[in-house]
């Protein structure tokens, strides 16, 4: 079996897990890193998801690194199209024109920022990237983890990689039970964590629905009709347990109301029906000098329509986890083929056949993206658990943001819950601006190894806000530049954060590479 070393492993070629990548090589560290597909970047890329961000992020509520990240993207349009004076004028350009986000933008842009961001690293032999990877198996001592092997997905062929510090950046979590780190899946009860919105009973395998991410555009007077998806009728007669409607259907779950279905339609109208084409539009030719060079507007496919809740893809065997994922790629296609034939339209017809599948978009033959888009991994038993009443804005009232002593970052989205596998609850909690504990990314036990995805120690809860981008990134960064300071001092993560003269110098690095660590006064009500 072939054999690499290097200082830092890390397991996950996401945004955590790039970030994590860049300040552990500036930082000094040689890495290794692995990526299950052929494109880095995850959520931004390979998942096909645009930013979900708050409202300050062009100010401040982000790291150095991740501020850099966005206007590189700007800066990529404004070299590349030929944008229109209106368009060139925007200091806060939006490629897209989406509302999900200030910076709707297309993958292969994102794609292409994150490589230049790292080549520097890349090229000068700090950071080896290992494509189409995943973690297989792992030897572990004691406390600590010795090596990993991983396995190429399109070859078979396995290889040893050891490491003095390694990072679980992958989008499961995949290395905690490989390594025999303690772990939870799924949702708590509320005699666990003592939260509110926790199920009376915990279980482990009510996890959040997962999304396979469609790119479309929309060329009026075309015929594009796909071939009906296999799974089309058996979609089309689904029926979520909070609704009276098929899934398939333009009503679907009020996250502010439970008990209450919204209303939407495709396209921008004037009778105030809330529409869904411009939401995760990421491209939009209104910017361009000449717009005819485009058939038309560019959007994304992560509807409340096509989140896949019927069934986990881990926790459970092999074969099971196989088959939800092909359920969700079917219900996606039965989503496409149900908006081209039978959506209902406003004018009182049905179908939009000039609905085009764009699969050069996401650098895929059928028009979804490489990977389906996973909002809830396996988490960290951590020294330190956030919970619902940390960061909740109805628990915290006149307090507002909580101040941990050991920040490594900062973040805020609301406390979003999609339907889950089980119990097909989900919420909108509003909450308050939060920060990133350092001891939410340290393990009970295990000492070299830490989370710098979505695995840090959150609750299912609280996992709603702090698996967004921003945070993602910021988790992935703190916690290479962690590895980076623990390998320097010689010292564990668990001793920088036990000892206030370690903890204050490695705060003081975080700061020094652009990390904030707590909000500013204006913005800690939320």
């Amino acid at each position: 079996m072939e054999q690499k070393q290097a200082d830092l492993i890390i397991l996950g070629g996401g945004m955590g897990g790039c970030a994590a990548a860049m300040a552990a090589a500036k930082a000094g560290l040689r890495v290794i890193l692995t990526e299950e597909t052929d494109w880095l970047g995850g959520q931004l890329t390979s998942q096909a998801v645009p930013p979900d961000e708050h409202q300050w992020i062009e100010r401040f509520g982000c790291t150095a690194r991740y501020r850099e990240f966005r206007e590189r993207v700007r800066a990529y349009y404004r070299a590349n199209f030929d944008l229109n004076g209106k368009a060139r004028g925007e200091v806060l350009l939006n490629p897209g024109n989406g509302w999900v986000s200030r910076l709707a933008h297309e993958p292969k842009a994102a794609l292409r920022v994150l490589e230049d961001m790292m080549a520097p690293y890349v090229h000068g032999g700090r950071i080896e990237v290992l494509y189409h990877t995943v973690p297989a198996d792992c030897e572990t001592f004691g406390d600590e983890v010795r090596s990993v092997i991983v396995e190429q997905r399109s070859s078979g062929r396995r290889m040893l990689l050891t490491g003095k510090f390694f990072l679980d950046a992958t989008e499961c979590g995949d290395l905690l039970p490989l390594a025999g780190i303690e772990h939870v899946m799924g949702g708590e009860s509320k005699e666990q964590t003592g939260e509110p919105h926790a199920l009376d009973v915990a279980d482990p395998l009510d996890m959040q629905s997962i999304t396979h991410v469609a790119a479309v555009d929309y060329v009026p007077g075309g015929q594009f009709t796909i071939e009906k998806p296999a799974m089309y009728e058996e979609w089309k007669r689904y029926m979520p347990a909070f609704s009276t409607y098929p899934i398939l259907s333009w009503h679907c779950m009020d996250p502010d109301d439970m008990t209450k279905l919204k209303t939407y339609t495709m396209f921008p109208n004037e009778e105030g029906v809330i529409s869904l084409w411009d939401y995760r539009r990421i491209f939009d030719p209104a910017n361009l000098n000449d717009p005819s060079l485009y058939d038309g507007e560019v959007t994304l496919l992560n509807w409340p329509q096509n989140d896949y809740f019927a069934g986990p893809i881990y926790g459970v065997d092999r074969e099971t986890g196989q088959k939800n994922l092909e359920a969700a790629r079917q219900l996606s296609l039965s989503l496409v083929y149900w908006l081209q034939t039978e959506a209902p339209r406003l004018d009182g017809g049905f179908g939009y056949p000039g609905v085009r599948l764009r699969g050069d978009v996401l650098g895929t033959n059928d028009g979804l993206a490489k990977a389906p888009y996973i909002r809830e991994s396996r988490r960290i038993k951590a020294v330190y658990t956030v919970t619902e009443g940390d960061v909740s804005k109805d628990i915290r009232g006149a307090e507002g943001t909580k101040r941990y002593h050991d920040s490594v970052g900062v973040g805020s989205y609301h406390l979003d819950l999609h339907p889950t596998t089980v119990s097909q609850r989900g919420f909108y909690i509003p909450s308050t601006p939060y920060e990133i504990p350092l001891g939410a990314l340290l393990p009970v036990r295990v000492t070299n190894v830490l989370p710098a995805c979505k695995n840090i120690g959150t609750t299912q809860i609280t996992n709603g806000c702090y698996r967004l981008h921003p945070t993602e990134w910021n988790i992935g960064e703190s916690a290479g530049l962690l590895a980076a300071y623990a390998l320097r001092q010689g010292v564990t993560p668990h001793e920088v954060r036990d000892q206030p003269e370690r903890l204050r110098e490695f705060q003081a690095m975080l700061v020094s590479e652009g990390v904030e660590l707590h909000w500013p006064k204006e913005a800690e009500m939320g």
